[in-house]
């Protein structure tokens, strides 16, 4: 095999190198059926089983409630902004919801909450209500979104009949990220929310890298799956049996949730190929939490613990180059993704391409910063070893 580089792009992003391998394998053979994963139906038997064995994978690892459905399709994080509203709202209409355009309250932290917002405003099937909105405007003028606001200062804002609360967990762009620790000011208000109100959590970027908080108090969550456990092209959706019950004609059919239900994911063609591929992602992390001496229903538990070093030990470099009058961090701490660390370089725009330039000279890609903030961002998914993080920081002592 040739050279590698190290990936360290905010998604499509990097896999574990055994599990291309295996695929590749798939590729031509899968399961010694004499056919190509990409070549077999769906419907057939193989296949199946296969995406059988995905959920059942993806429920031990969440330590998913038998009450919550595992659903899996396309589109992308962006096709749920509106297929949550859609499939909340008939939902919300069917159990009797007195308000004729309900309230649908958003907590925006970042770009992606912000987008989900305003497709959501876009429909204009609900009342929308911004719960908080933690943009501010920078030394430069810039509207960013920098910190995650503290718990306290909304928690008392949520609607009282809501047909969804919806927040992102992570913001892949901006940086910031919901504590998982409950007692932590930027940990998000589950303690706070109405009862009965249906809480939407998008976990795109973060997905499998930490165990989920809460995780009883959802309806929905979802994730792409190109960042910790797949490809592109793959939507994996975790929705409470209670939420995914009304098929309404206001909802296309490949949106609507009772009908992935129905039809076991399989309604129509799924990505077979994304499919595969995080399937033996999942299989891989059982055997590696087993490896090292956890339980399987211990897992994520393992790979919090390595996101957890991964991205301390980045966030002390960073400290150090700002000490140094190199770096300077762009979210205060407290509020700081684990997933996807974000930086500038300071002396402008030729400090930051030399910065780059010398990361692909030694083998470091995917660095730059979203094209909407700039700077540079580190994502730090699952298949980014400690080693590769520890090369990378190597590189950040000796810029100067």
């Amino acid at each position: 095999m040739c050279d590698r580089v190290i990936n360290f792009g905010a998604g499509p992003s990097a896999l574990p190198e055994d599990v291309l391998t295996e695929a590749c394998k798939g590729l031509l053979n899968f399961q010694n059926t004499g056919i190509g994963i990409a070549e077999i139906s769906h419907r057939s038997a193989n296949f199946d089983r296969f995406i059988r064995e995905v959920e059942e994978n993806t429920r031990i690892l969440l330590q998913l409630p038998q009450d919550y459905k595992i659903l899996f399709a396309q589109g992308g994080g962006t096709a749920q902004f509106s297929a949550v509203v859609l499939n909340m709202l008939a939902r919300y209409q069917s159990r009797g919801g007195a308000a004729q355009k309900p309230a649908m309250d958003y907590v925006i932290t970042g770009s992606w909450s912000d987008k989900a917002m305003k497709e959501a405003k876009r429909l204009g099937v609900g009342d929308i209500n911004v719960v908080i909105n933690a943009q501010t405007i920078s030394e430069d003028g810039k509207k960013t979104f920098n910190h995650i606001p503290d718990r306290d200062s909304y928690k008392d804002k949520f609607s009282q009949d809501p047909a969804l609360i919806y927040y992102c967990a992570n913001e892949t762009v901006d940086g910031v990220e919901f504590d998982n620790d409950l007692e932590s000011p930027t940990s998000f208000p589950f303690d706070s929310l109405p009862d009965g109100a249906p809480l939407v959590a998008d976990y795109s970027s973060s997905f499998m890298s930490r165990p989920i908080p809460c995780i009883e108090k959802h309806a929905v969550i979802y994730a792409g799956a190109q960042k910790n456990i797949g490809p592109a092209g793959l939507t994996i959706i975790i929705v409470r049996d209670e939420w995914a019950n009304v098929l309404d004609s206001s909802i296309p059919l490949c949106l609507s949730y009772k009908n992935l239900v129905d039809s076991r994911s399989l309604y129509n063609t799924p990505p077979v190929l994304s499919i595969y591929i995080t399937g033996l992602v999942l299989q891989r992390m059982l055997e590696v939490g087993g490896q090292n001496g956890r339980p399987r229903e211990k897992t994520l538990e393992y790979y919090g613990e390595c996101t957890a070093r991964k991205a301390s030990k980045l966030y002390a470099a960073l400290k150090e180059g700002e000490a140094r009058g190199v770096f300077r961090g762009k979210v205060p701490e407290g509020s700081g993704s684990t997933m996807n660390v974000v930086f500038d370089v300071l002396g402008g725009e030729d400090r930051l391409k030399e910065f780059v330039s010398g990361a692909e000279q030694r083998n470091m890609k995917g660095i730059k910063g979203h094209r909407s903030v700039g700077g540079v961002r580190i994502s730090l998914y699952n298949a980014v070893t400690e080693d590769q993080v520890d090369r990378l920081i190597q590189y950040m002592n000796e810029f100067v």
